[in-house]
């Protein structure tokens, strides 16, 4: 009997062990990329770049999981960190770094640092490496760098919540609040977020954030479709429509991107190649600075965790900032690299 009880205790530590075990992960992405940037303001040619560059790509490495607290609840965790394992930058960065708890009846909620809600409808953009999201919107550093939209970003001291599952209702709706600790005022932020997805290869999306991403407000719309569960044809196309007014702007930012990517069934593995074409009007909301971007790529599975990439992209902007005056920047990028995931 003794040995009876003593083999059940133990087996239920080892369950509770495990249940509280965090997972770790992380992304290793290296590319060699050509970059050829150029700048010309008034007085002619300010910036000429014409290198190889090694660069690392949202290389990351996080911890993560979850422990049950009642029958219904449980509490999960992300600590997760950037980091440039070529080099170029020391240390860690905060990624999404999170405590929150998840409720069958009431939904997730996350607090810490989280993607805003503009990002739980971006199911659009395909780039991957050195063009791996909407850019930047004016250049920093001294480095002419590919200008796009306003983008989703990790909003500090953030608490985001997503809606429990409802039968019949394909929708994930997402809300969030974050304070301004940093400035050390009472200025604060909120987003919502809804997207549609039956499960049908159609998907629709909706998202407005204030004093998040901007001063100002940003309002997102997309679409998606996955034309090979409508016909004979292994391609998904994407939309994305943006407009975001800034607090003291001149206009607002009105922002477009399409993208396509095909599956290739020839090929051992999976393979699939990509493009995608940026349209940004109003550049971070001053008057006919403007630019446009159209990108190319493919990827190849060596396995599910070892990736293959190759793309090429040009990025022309007008009428844009550069070291206190004004001018036209072309940035052209031709990379190869290689992705392991764990």
């Amino acid at each position: 009997m003794k040995k009876l009880l003593l083999a059940t205790a133990i087996a239920a530590l080892s369950v509770s062990a495990a249940n509280a075990a965090p997972t770790l992960y992380g992304k290793a992405f290296l590319a060699a990329d050509y970059v050829n940037a150029e700048f010309d303001g008034p007085a002619g040619n300010m910036y000429d770049e014409d290198t190889v560059e090694i660069n690392s790509h949202a290389s990351r490495i996080g911890i993560k999981g979850s422990e049950a607290m009642t029958a219904n609840t449980d509490v999960i965790y992300r600590l997760e960190y950037g980091t440039s394992i070529d080099g170029d930058k020391n240390g860690f960065t905060n990624r999404d770094t999170y405590l929150g708890v998840v409720n069958k009846q009431f939904g997730e909620f996350r607090v810490g640092k989280n993607q805003s809600t503009l990002a739980r409808v971006d199911n659009v953009v395909v780039n991957q490496g050195y063009f791996d999201n909407l850019g930047q919107t004016q250049n920093e550093n001294e480095v002419v760098s590919a200008l796009n939209m306003a983008d989703s970003n990790r909003i500090a001291s953030s608490i985001i919540w997503t809606a429990p599952k409802y039968d019949g209702l394909p929708l994930e709706i997402s809300a969030m609040y974050s304070s301004d600790d940093v400035n050390g005022n009472d200025n604060a932020g909120f987003g919502v977020a809804a997207l549609f997805d039956q499960g049908t290869g159609f998907t629709a999306g909706l998202a407005y954030d204030k004093d998040q991403n901007i001063v100002g407000d940003i309002i997102r719309g997309t679409a998606t479709v996955d034309l090979g569960k409508y016909m004979a044809a292994p391609v998904t196309l994407g939309a994305l429509y943006q407009v975001a007014d800034y607090d003291g702007g001149d206009k607002k930012e009105k922002g477009l991107v399409v993208s396509a990517q095909m599956g290739l069934n020839n090929f051992a593995r999976p393979a699939s190649i990509y493009t995608q074409y940026n349209k940004t009007d109003n550049l971070n909301g001053f008057e006919n600075s403007d630019s446009d971007q159209i990108v190319v790529g493919g990827k190849y599975m060596y396995k599910d965790n070892i990736i293959a990439h190759a793309y090429a992209g040009m990025n022309n902007a007008d009428n844009v900032g550069y070291m206190g005056t004004a001018g036209d920047a072309e940035v052209f990028v031709i990379g190869t690299g290689l992705e392991y995931l764990f």
